[in-house]
Formats: structure tokens, C-alpha cells, sequence
């Protein structure tokens, strides 16, 4: 079985901890690739579910910021791998997002891209509520048939949304009428919640949305 964290080790990842709110939140940075045009902040799915940063589907959208000239930090919420404290059923972890934010304009500068997977992406949502710094949000997999994204505000920034024909967890149809009319919305046909053989549709879906982003210049 391909173990991605040989993957990562040999990309040459930057491992690291950073300040949180509960303690010590454990983070993986890439500099994006030529030429840069901002930083991303992207969170996992649910820890309590085996969601952690190294979560294929988080690679791969990472993988597409990254190629996309966006230096990226994935980094997992708190209690889950080596960072602090314990699960807060998506209260503290909106704060952890937001620590994470800081840690990313600390490293890569703004305009700054944020966003997700399933639990990852409501998260993403509360963190970036009036936040100036975020230009952009990408949502895959929002879990709008669950606990942890009811009630989560909408973006007031270009959005991508990425779901699978058959996610059981975000239903397309539910995802549409959540939403309405106002946000970029692709479904991948035949794919389920975690997009099993589909990610390299992922992948293009979220390249093709950033190359039509219009982003503000570059400041570090």
C-alpha cells in the first residue's frame, strides 16, 4: 500500500509545530511553485473519523494550490497527531483554522486562498467569516447533511465547491440548496464523499478555478 508520508518526506515538506489555541498545532508547509501569487491554508476532514493532515484528498488539493503558485500549510486540528489538546466538536477548532491563517501569512504573505475537506471545509467556513485576508475559498466535500456544517456562513469571496454525484455526507442536490445560485459548484460524476479514483478530477477542478482567480499583488 503507497504510504503518502514517504511521498512527503520526499518532497522535502517543512514539518512543524506552531502556536494554537489549545497548544502546539502540528503543520506541513510547501512554497508554491513559480510564479507566486499568494498563500493557502487547507484543513482536514474529521479527526474523530481518521481525518488528519496527510488525508489523500487534502494532498491532492494541496498539490494543486501548490502548483498553482500558492505556498500551502496543511495542519491538523487539535488532539490529532502531534498536536494539543483534545477534539471541541468544531468550536475550538474554528479557532485552530484561524491560527493556522496567522502561520500562513506568516510564511507565504497574502492574498491568502482558504479552505478544506468535508469536516475541513465547514471549519474553513467559520474561520473566515469577515476576515479580509482570504480572497478566495475552495469547499470540498461540505458536510451540509451533518452536525458540523449547519448553520456555517457563506462565503462573500469567489468559491469553488467540489462534490462527489454520490456523497452521502453533502448530496449534491442538498449542497445546491444550501447554496443557491450564487457559488461555483462542481460535481463529480460517479465519485463518493472521498472521491475514490477521482482525484486527479479534483485536482483539474480546483487548478482551473484558480487560474481564474483576479488576486490582488503579492505582499510578504
Amino acid at each position: 500500500m503507497h504510504d503518502p508520508a514517504v511521498t512527503e518526506r520526499s518532497a522535502r515538506l517543512t514539518s512543524f509545530t506552531f502556536p494554537g489555541p489549545a497548544g502546539a498545532l502540528e503543520g506541513l508547509w510547501k512554497e508554491g511553485k513559480p510564479p507566486l501569487r499568494g498563500s493557502a491554508t487547507f484543513a482536514h476532514p474529521h479527526p474523530l473519523h481518521g481525518g488528519t493532515l496527510h488525508n489523500k484528498v487534502v494532498f491532492r488539493a494541496a498539490q494543486s494550490l501548490i502548483n498553482s503558485g500558492f505556498g500551502t500549510l496543511r495542519f491538523n486540528f487539535r488532539g490529532t497527531g502531534v498536536s494539543s489538546g483534545k477534539h471541541d466538536y468544531g468550536v475550538g477548532e474554528t479557532e485552530d483554522f484561524r491560527a493556522a491563517m496567522d502561520e500562513t501569512e506568516r510564511r507565504g504573505g497574502l492574498p491568502m486562498v482558504a479552505g478544506g475537506f468535508s469536516f475541513g471545509s465547514a471549519m474553513a467556513l467559520k474561520a473566515i467569516a469577515g476576515d479580509p485576508r482570504v480572497v478566495a475559498y475552495i469547499g470540498v466535500g461540505l458536510p451540509v447533511a451533518s452536525e458540523s456544517a449547519r448553520e456555517v456562513p457563506l462565503p462573500n469571496v469567489p468559491s469553488l465547491f467540489v462534490v462527489g454525484m454520490h456523497d452521502t455526507f453533502g448530496p449534491p442536490r442538498q449542497l445546491r440548496e444550501v447554496l443557491g445560485s450564487s457559488y461555483e459548484i462542481v460535481e463529480i460524476p460517479g465519485a463518493d464523499h472521498f472521491l475514490e479514483g477521482k482525484l486527479d478530477v479534483l485536482e483539474q477542478a480546483i487548478t482551473t478555478f484558480l487560474a481564474g482567480l483576479a488576486l490582488p499583488a503579492r505582499v510578504t
